[in-house]
């Protein structure tokens, strides 16, 4: 144990893992191969750029670490690109710089969340209202646009995560990162003909094949989310153990029939950052 990351670290290591998963061919997603759904890879650039500083400072809150991040990345791009990135590092980030308890970065991580307060929940329901994410429909008691006063972001979490896999993260402590993710990336990094690039691709097509991605969920139904998981499953060989370049156009294809059906799995490009993020965070070795 070395101790908390410094600031500059943790934003770097950010950057870094915005920058990644841009670079790598996530079917249905912006990246270099393809923009789409009005976006293109500059937007997610100048978000993470942003974001970047928010996201590790020392002196915020998780809740305000959210705002803040908010508020400069929609301020850079005039829309939402990164809010769910945000909402997962976040935590995260301020995990990583923690200085109050000698444990690893999963440990760290599930103190933080289980003390986030009301405050930590109004300042990001404030962000998600500034981000307006599309698929935001009315609820009952968790509402964003109502005021969240008398609950915790943990408990607000809670009311959500059956609905919401970023809510469920922070009820799971972040499982789909660190039980999954993590597993998923390191195993297609040492197949045989790895690359980097074509690695996050199969980091990508296994999240969108092991859970039903909710932003398509929240945006249309849970029926077609369930049949994009299930179109992903079908691609297996082309992913498993490792996407290589022969793979590349029949990705392209999936990628192309997504974007023309406008089905966009933003909430599996959000663990896809999240978890190279994370990786970064553990494999250099400063926790």
């Amino acid at each position: 144990m070395k101790g908390p990351r410094h600031p500059a670290e943790i934003s770097a290591a950010f950057l870094d893992a915005c920058n990644a998963e841009l670079n790598a061919l996530k079917p249905g997603n912006v990246h270099r191969y393809s923009a789409g759904h009005g976006m293109e890879v500059l937007h997610f650039e100048q978000a993470a750029k942003a974001a970047a500083g928010p996201i590790a400072d020392p002196s915020l809150s998780v809740g305000k670490r959210i705002l803040r991040a908010t508020e400069a990345s929609v301020a850079a791009t005039g829309m939402n690109t990164n809010l769910g990135i945000v909402l997962l590092c976040a935590p995260l980030a301020k995990a990583a710089s923690e200085t109050t308890f000698d444990v690893g970065l999963r440990r760290r991580l599930g103190n933080i969340l289980s003390a986030l307060d009301e405050q930590d929940a109004e300042d990001a329901f404030e962000a998600i209202r500034i981000a307006n994410p599309a698929g935001l429909g009315a609820v009952g008691d968790g509402d964003v646009r109502a005021s969240s006063s008398h609950l915790t972001l943990i408990a607000a979490m809670h009311l959500a995560t059956e609905r919401d896999r970023i809510a469920n993260a922070y009820v799971n402590v972040f499982s789909d990162v660190f039980d999954f993710g993590l597993q998923t990336l390191h195993a297609a990094r040492v197949a045989p003909g790895a690359a980097p690039n074509l690695a996050i691709t199969t980091l990508h097509m296994a999240l969108l094949s092991e859970y039903p991605d909710t932003h398509i969920a929240r945006k249309y139904n849970a029926e077609i989310a369930s049949e994009v998981q299930h179109e992903a499953r079908a691609l297996r060989s082309y992913w498993f153990p490792v996407a290589t370049a022969k793979s590349i156009a029949v990705l392209q294809d999936f990628d192309a029939k997504l974007k023309q059906s406008r089905l966009n799995p933003g909430t599996t490009a959000d663990f896809v950052v999240t978890t190279l993020f994370a990786d970064a965070l553990i494999e250099r070795k400063h926790l």
